[in-house]
This record gives structure tokens, C-alpha cells and sequence, in this order.
């Protein structure tokens, strides 16, 4: 069994969306293009066969990993959480003493995580330093670049 994966409604709708749009409009243009290739002739020779239904075996294994993905995922009601201490789903202000900066985090899973708009993964090395923190504290973590000292000012939803 796969690891829970926690999502919020529109993270979970955006991959239900995914699966959709590979079930209903990927699969059948990989299944015609195995149909026109096949009516070329001779299989064992023929190209163009070989490169559709490795398409197709590639895209069954996407489908695949999404449904398991999907079947494993829980929606978090952000109204049920608890701003004591980090978690997921919950924005975090942090003072990054090593550059004098603050920034807002929001804690997501890995599947929603985009630094554009500062929702990092839970699994990150700076989401999983901060998780469990509370206000006030600072924790010392391990980047790539070296150690970022961050102090958790605020916990919000």
C-alpha cells in the first residue's frame, strides 16, 4: 500500500482532471494510431506499431500511477486545522535570519507544490524543517546551498 497522500480540494480536483483527460482523450488517439498503423501491414516491420503501443504502455502506466495516486489521497478541510504548530496546509511567515528576509509558505503535498507561488512540499527539505514548529521558534535546516536559519513568526490558514 501506497503512503497517504493529503491534498486540498482543488489539488485533488486538478489530478481527478488529469486522469480524466488521459482516459477520455489520450487513450482513444493512441488507440487509432495503433488502428492506422496496423492496416499498414506486416507488424513485425512495422515502426510505427511498435512506437503506438509503447505509447500506449507508457500512457497505462501513467493512468495507473494517478488512480493509485487518487485512491491513496485524503482532502484536508482547512477549517479543521490546528495553528499552534505547523502543518500541512497551513501558510507559515518566516524571518530567514541569513538574509535578513521574510517570506510566507504554504505547506502542501508533493503533487501541489510550486515555488511561484510559495506552496513548497511538505516533503521538502525547508517543509519538512518547519512542520511541527510553533511561533517563535527557529530552526536550523540543510539546503543545497548550506544551513538557512528560519524563525517562524506566524501560523495561518
Amino acid at each position: 500500500m501506497s503512503d497517504l497522500q493529503y491534498f486540498t480540494q482543488e489539488g485533488l480536483d486538478a489530478i481527478k482532471a488529469e486522469l480524466s483527460e488521459l482516459k477520455h482523450i489520450e487513450r482513444p488517439k493512441i488507440i487509432q494510431a495503433i488502428a492506422e498503423a496496423r492496416d499498414k501491414g506486416d507488424l513485425s516491420e512495422n515502426a510505427e506499431y511498435d512506437a503506438a503501443k509503447e505509447a500506449q504502455g507508457h500512457l497505462e502506466d501513467k493512468i495507473a500511477q494517478i488512480e493509485n495516486l487518487i485512491a491513496n489521497s485524503r482532502v484536508i478541510d482547512s477549517s479543521m486545522l490546528n495553528t499552534e504548530k505547523v502543518c500541512i496546509l497551513c501558510k507559515v511567515k518566516v524571518q530567514n535570519h541569513n538574509v535578513g528576509k521574510e517570506a510566507v509558505y504554504q505547506l502542501v503535498s508533493e503533487k501541489e507544490a510550486n515555488i511561484k507561488e510559495n506552496r513548497i512540499s511538505v516533503k521538502s527539505a525547508i517543509g519538512s524543517g518547519l512542520l511541527g514548529k510553533a511561533k517563535g521558534d527557529v530552526v536550523e535546516i540543510q539546503v543545497p546551498a548550506g544551513i538557512v536559519k528560519l524563525e517562524v513568526l506566524d501560523i495561518f490558514i
